[in-house]
Order: structure tokens, then sequence, then C-alpha cells
């Protein structure tokens, strides 16, 4: 696993590479309606902080202990500005670590985007801005032969820890037993860059991931990797990820109405173009949009 000192390393110059031209992004003015519904102690206080658990390119990419670029990190700033607060960045290790200091209160969200499933809504709000699809990074001319879910029986599987794509392969690990066939060697990893890492020097056969992060990885490669399963749903329904905020909390009500705005006024529109993330835009943003359990 890599120290957020090769976190920092692997990131740093990446941005500009993947980053183009776009109309400014437009400048918030307060609304003072949205800060007045901020819980007291943000209001007091007039700082948030949002975690996350290292790069997750090109939404998250984390360039220092408390400094972050990409596209959550523009849509943090407009938010900021549309509050009339700061949101600092705050880097944790793990998924896991990110949704128990959002429960323990040590951090005020998660920007994310973060995957939006329904276990997970049991314990956390998820306020969903993009929606995405997973698939796989391959080497160069995928000499494994991954195309799909079905094809990584006994193939070595870098994942997230944590993640929903971990949960997924694991199930298809266990289908691949029952049908007699070897089991997935799942790889397990705790940030995007060591296991983009460990397909590029062949120490997992496939990286089983969004694509929208998969993509920025690749286009990074210098041509070693590509993308493979893609128009498949490899184990998904529909996948929609967003800011995670504690549950039931009236911040959750004010993000929402917040991004409502950000999306009306063109400022989202603007963020997603500039990243290259236009497939993955929202019509509108809304709560626990996964399986139907939109609010």
């Amino acid at each position: 696993m890599k120290t957020i000192a090769t976190a920092i390393a692997l990131s740093l110059g990446l941005t500009a590479c993947f980053a183009q031209a776009a109309d400014a992004i437009p400048t918030q003015k307060v609304d003072q309606a949205l800060h007045d519904r901020l819980p007291a102690e943000i209001k007091s206080s007039g700082k948030m902080i949002s975690v996350n658990n290292g790069s997750f390119p090109p939404y998250e990419i984390v360039n220092g202990p408390h400094s972050m670029d990409g596209a959550s990190a523009d849509l943090t700033a407009a938010l900021a500005q549309l509050l009339g607060v700061n949101i600092e960045h705050a880097t944790v290790s793990g998924l896991s670590g990110v949704l128990t200091g959002i429960n323990s209160g040590r951090y005020q969200m998660a920007i994310g985007p973060i995957g939006d499933y329904p276990d997970r809504q049991q314990k956390v709000d998820f306020i969903d801005f993009v929606q995405e699809f997973v698939v796989f990074g391959v080497q160069k001319g995928n000499p494994s032969k991954i195309n799909g879910l079905e094809d990584t029986c006994g193939k070595r599987i870098a994942v997230m820890a944590a993640g929903s794509a971990e949960q997924v392969i694991r199930k298809q690990s266990d289908d691949c037993v029952a049908a007699g066939k070897p089991a997935v060697v799942v790889q397990s990893f705790t940030d995007q860059p060591s296991s983009i890492l460990a397909v590029r020097s062949k120490r997992s056969d496939a990286f089983f991931s969004s694509q929208a992060p998969l993509t920025y990885f690749i286009e990074q490669a210098n041509g070693q990797l590509e993308l493979s399963g893609k128009g498949k749903k490899n184990g998904f329904g529909d996948i929609f990820q967003g800011t995670v905020v504690p549950k039931g909390s009236e911040l959750g009500n004010v993000v929402l109405d917040a991004y409502k705005e950000l999306f009306s006024n063109g400022t989202y529109a603007a963020i997603m173009k500039k990243w290259k993330l236009d497939g993955n835009v929202l019509q509108q943003p809304g709560r626990n949009l996964a399986q139907g359990a939109a609010k």
C-alpha cells in the first residue's frame, strides 16, 4: 500500500493533463437563506471539513494533507461561496475511515462522489450529483482477455477496499467456485493510484472500478493500459454517486438545495465540462437515489 507521500507524488502534475479549457466557473454570491439554515456549530465556526480517502481522479486529486484539485475541489469551492463558509479538506485511510469520521461528527461531510447504495443509506445520507459505470482497467491489448465480470474467474483483480466493486467481485468469486472454476484473486487497495500501479506493474490482471477515474488514469499511462467491459452492467444496476452527510441531518437538506442552485445557474455544467465528465452528468441532484430510494 502506498504512503501519503506516494499518493501526493502520483497525483502531482496530472491535473493540467486531464482538465480541458472551459468557460470560467461562475463565482457564487452568498445565499443568506441557505447560510442561515446551516447547523449552529457550522455557522459559529464558519467552516466545515470535507473528508476523503485519497485521490479519486478526476474528481478528487489530493496533492497535500489539506489540499485538493479536481472536479470535486471546484464543486467544494462553489459550495463554500454559496453557503458563506470555508470548507477544508482532510484525508483518511479507506472508505470506512470516511464513513466513521462522518458518523462520529469529526467531519461534517465527504464531498465525494462516493457510491450511493441502500446498505450505506442506513447510516448516512447521499446527496447525489453524478452517475457512474463500473468497468475494468487492463494492460494494453487485454492479455488476460477480461471483457466483463464473467471473465474474472482465476484472475487477479484489484479493487478499492470496502468499496462496492469489492463486494461485487467477491460475489463473483463465489459464483466462479460454485461453477467449478477457479476463485477470483481479490486484491484490495486503500486508494486508486496503488490499484492502477498494480496493473501497470503486472501484479494485477485488472482494476475493477468506476469508469471516470479509470479513464483519467489510462490517459496518464502512456499507452500501457486500456478500458474493457464498457457497455455492460458488470454486476451493477444504475449507479449514483454523491456527497455524504450525517443521516437525517439538516446539513443534507442545505447541501441538496445548494446543489440545485449550482445545477440551475450553470456552475455544475461548467465544472463537469472542464473535467471531461459530460457523460456522468445528472439532470438534477437528489437524495439517496440508489435503487428507487429517492426522497
